[in-house]
C-alpha cells in the first residue's frame, strides 16, 4: 500500500520532516517564539496570511500556513480541517516536500474537534491518492509523499489513522478504478492480494452455475455479461474473527457494480458516464475490512459479502416486466432494469440474514451508491435507512454522530409504511416490486422504499421489533456522498461510511 504513513512526531524543528503545515484558525499566537516571530514579520506585508494556504521560508525550512477559516459557528464542523489539509499538503507536494509534518498549535475545548488532527491527516491522504491506473502506468513517483509527521499523536491514534488510511486508500482503488482494470475477477483478484497474511479469511465465488442457483437475482443482473468472460460476476466473503470473545457481530453486504448501463434501461443523455464508480458500496466494505484487518480490534467480530458484478446491456439482458424467484422464495417483479443495484444484494442479504440468526449480537448493513434520490435530498452526506431493531438500538444515529467527529457525515432516514405500499404487488403473479419507472431523484421517498425492497427479498421484514428475533439492519446508501462534489466521472472517491464505522466500533 503505497499511502502516506503517519508517524508521531515530538518536537517542531525535527529534522526528519521537510516541511511544517500548521493548520489554525489564528496564526497570530503560536508556542514557539522563533516561529511565531517569523510569521508576524510576513504577516505584516503579506495580507494573504490567514486567508488562503501560504508557503514560508523559516530558517530554510518550508512552513505552510493553512486556514481553517472560521471554527465557532453552529454549522461549522471538523471539515474544516479536513479541507484546509488538503489544500496545505497540495503546496507541501508542489513545493518537493516529501516528509511533510502537521501541527495544529491551538488545541479546541471544543467537543466537534476532538480528533481534528487525526482528521486533518486523512484529509491529506485524501489529496494525496492517484488513481490506480495512473499509478500503474506513470510508477509510484506520481504518490512522492511517503511520511507525514503528527505532532501530538501517541502510538495509539497512529496505529488507528494508519488502519484508516490503508482502508480508505484500497476503498479509492476498488471505487475509482475503470471498468476493465477492474471488472468483476480482477476487482476480486484485488481483493485476495489486499488481505494476503492477514486476520481476514478471502472466499470468492466464481462458478456462473452456482451462482445462478444461490443467487438468482445478482444472476438476473449479470446475464448479459456472460457472453464476455471477463465480464464475469464474481462473489467476494470476507471474514475476520478477533482473538478471544466475540461481542458484537458487524455484517455488510455491499454493492459492487462495476460498471452500470442500465442494462435495457439504458442510461442516456450522457448518465452513463461515472458508472464505473457504482461499485462504490462494496469498495468501502472491502477498505473497511482492510482498516479492520490492520488495526484487529478486539470484540468484533465482521463478516462482508460483495455482489460485484456489470449490468451490460445485450440480447440477453433482463428487462421490465420479468418475475424472478429470490433466494428467499420471493417472487420479484422488475420495474425498471437500471434498479439493479438492489437485486444484486438481495439474496447475500437474505444468506447474510440465515446466518446472524447464530452470530453474537449481529447488525446488519447493506452500503450501495443506490439512488440518485439519496445524492439530491442528502448529498454530500451519506443517507442510513433503519429497520424497527436498529431504530430502537439508536445505531444509525451513534454511527452518524461518529461521522461528525470524523468528517464523515451522514442524515437518518426512516423506513415507513409508505415505502412498503411503493413496492406492494399490483396482481397475485408476484410478491413485490423492485421499483417504478421514474428516476428515483423525482420519486417521492425515492431512497427510503428500496430499503422496504431489501428488508422483504432479504426477509429481514419477518426480523422486526414484533418477532422472535429481531435482527437492527441499517441500509447505508453513499450516492451522495461516494466521490467529491457529486462528480462520478471526475471527482475522486471517498471511502464513504468507514471512518464512521471505524470509529464507531473499532476505537
Amino acid at each position: 500500500m503505497a499511502y502516506p504513513h503517519a508517524v508521531a512526531a515530538p518536537q517542531l524543528d525535527n529534522a526528519k520532516h521537510d516541511a511544517l503545515i500548521i493548520i489554525a484558525d489564528n496564526f497570530s499566537e503560536l508556542d514557539d517564539p522563533n516561529l511565531s516571530q517569523a510569521i508576524k514579520a510576513q504577516m505584516a506585508v503579506d495580507a494573504r496570511i490567514g486567508k488562503q494556504v501560504t508557503l514560508l521560508v523559516v530558517d530554510s525550512k518550508r512552513v505552510i500556513l493553512a486556514p481553517t477559516g472560521p471554527l465557532n459557528r453552529d454549522y461549522d464542523d471538523v471539515r474544516r480541517y479536513f479541507d484546509a489539509a488538503k489544500l496545505a499538503i497540495n503546496e507541501a507536494k508542489a513545493s518537493g516536500s516529501t516528509k511533510p509534518a502537521i501541527y495544529l498549535p491551538q488545541a479546541s475545548q471544543d467537543s466537534r474537534y476532538q480528533y481534528a488532527l487525526e482528521v486533518a491527516y486523512l484529509g491529506a491522504c485524501q489529496a494525496l491518492w492517484q488513481p490506480l491506473e495512473a499509478r500503474e502506468f506513470h510508477g509510484e513517483s506520481i504518490e512522492p509523499i511517503t511520511q507525514i509527521a503528527l505532532f501530538g499523536a501517541n502510538e495509539q491514534t497512529i496505529k488507528a489513522v494508519n488502519a484508516i488510511a490503508a482502508g480508505q486508500y484500497a476503498a479509492r482503488d476498488l471505487c475509482g478504478t475503470e471498468p476493465e482494470r477492474m471488472a468483476p475477477p480482477r476487482f476480486a483478484d484485488y481483493c485476495v492480494d489486499l488481505f494476503k497474511g492477514s486476520k481476514v479469511n478471502v472466499a470468492v465465488i466464481a462458478d456462473i452455475a452456482t451462482i445462478d442457483k444461490e443467487y438468482p437475482m445478482m444472476s438476473t443482473v449479470a446475464r448479459a455479461s456472460y457472453a464476455v468472460e471477463r465480464h464475469h460476476p464474481r462473489v467476494v466473503k470476507l471474514e475476520y474473527v478477533p482473538e478471544g470473545e466475540v461481542t458484537r457481530t458487524l455484517m455488510f453486504v455491499g454493492k459492487g457494480l462495476v460498471y452500470d448501463t442500465g442494462g435495457a434501461d439504458l442510461k442516456v443523455g450522457g448518465h452513463m458516464a461515472g458508472m464505473s464508480r457504482d461499485k462504490g458500496g462494496a469498495a468501502s466494505v472491502a477498505g473497511f475490512m482492510k482498516s479492520v484487518a490492520d488495526f484487529q480490534p478486539q470484540g468484533v467480530k465482521v463478516i462482508a459479502y460483495l455482489a460485484v458484478v456489470r449490468n451490460s446491456i445485450g440480447s440477453d439482458c433482463f428487462v421490465p416486466d420479468e418475475i424472478i424467484t429470490s433466494r428467499e422464495g420471493v417472487r420479484v417483479r422488475i420495474g425498471n432494469t437500471d434498479a439493479e443495484g438492489r437485486l444484486a444484494m438481495g439474496d447475500l442479504l437474505s444468506e447474510m440474514k440465515d446466518l446472524a440468526k447464530g452470530e453474537v449480537n449481529p447488525e446488519i448493513f447493506t452500503v450501495a451508491t443506490l439512488t440518485g434520490h439519496a445524492a439530491r435530498a442528502m448529498g454530500p452526506y451519506s443517507a442510513y435507512v433503519e429497520n424497527g431493531p436498529a431504530r430502537a438500538a439508536n445505531i444509525s444515529r451513534k454511527l452518524a454522530d461518529s461521522g461528525d467527529l470524523w468528517a464523515d457525515g451522514a442524515e437518518v432516514s426512516r423506513s415507513r409504511r409508505e415505502d412498503y405500499d411503493f413496492i406492494k404487488p399490483r396482481t397475485l403473479a408476484d410478491d413485490v416490486l423492485s421499483s417504478n419507472n421514474a428516476a428515483s431523484a423525482v420519486t417521492a421517498r425515492g431512497h427510503q422504499f428500496p430499503m422496504a425492497f431489501l428488508a422483504i427479498v432479504g426477509g429481514l421484514d419477518k426480523h422486526g421489533c414484533e418477532s422472535a428475533q429481531p435482527l437492527p439492519y441499517v441500509h447505508m446508501d453513499i450516492a451522495g456522498s461516494g466521490v467529491e462534489g457529486g462528480d462520478w466521472q471526475h471527482g475522486k472517491p471517498t471511502a464513504a461510511g468507514l471512518s464512521s464505522l471505524f470509529a464507531r466500533y473499532c476505537l
